[in-house]
């Protein structure tokens, strides 16, 4: 008899290290494609679903955490004068 523990598979998952941006992007490409070609069982299109929205919620969180990282780049440093003139 398998177990059918249902914190069993969450808890799988949780386990492997998150993909790679583009990684995760390429997989999402491919399950889209997959669905919208038709090529999946329904039971097979809703798990593909349900992973879909995970690959982007990864890829939003990693976006985000991208765009964080810029704009830290582009701030000013503490203490410095604000630069309110252009360069003529």
């Amino acid at each position: 008899m398998t177990d059918k523990t249902p914190g069993a598979a969450p808890a799988a998952a949780a386990a492997a290290p998150a993909p790679r941006f583009e990684n995760a992007l390429s997989e999402l490409e491919q399950l889209v494609g997959r669905l919208e070609r038709g090529e999946t069982g329904l039971e097979e299109a809703v798990a593909a679903w349900e992973r879909g929205e995970e690959l982007v919620q990864h890829c939003l969180a990693q976006l985000d955490a991208a765009q964080g990282k810029v704009e830290q780049l582009g701030a000013p440093a503490p203490g410095a004068a604000p630069d309110d003139e252009p360069d003529a």
